[in-house]
């Protein structure tokens, strides 16, 4: 599974993790995804892997 959100296109961001001591290596911030059964319309329903970014604000509607 890519980490890639269906409905907004987020990804994991890349930085620094920065020691005690000030040495630098490389790290990634992965988005919390979730597997969601979606709502798509004419009473489908489909799996898809969504932030919870999205499902806070109301993007997609869950099926019941």
């Amino acid at each position: 599974m890519s980490r890639v959100c269906d409905c907004c296109g987020r990804g994991p961001q890349t930085g620094n993790s920065v020691s005690h001591s000030v040495r630098h290596t490389r790290r990634r911030w992965l988005i919390n995804l979730q597997s969601v059964r979606v709502d798509v319309g004419c009473g489908e329903t489909k799996r898809l892997h969504v932030c919870t970014k999205c499902l806070r604000s109301g993007k997609i509607r869950r099926a019941v």
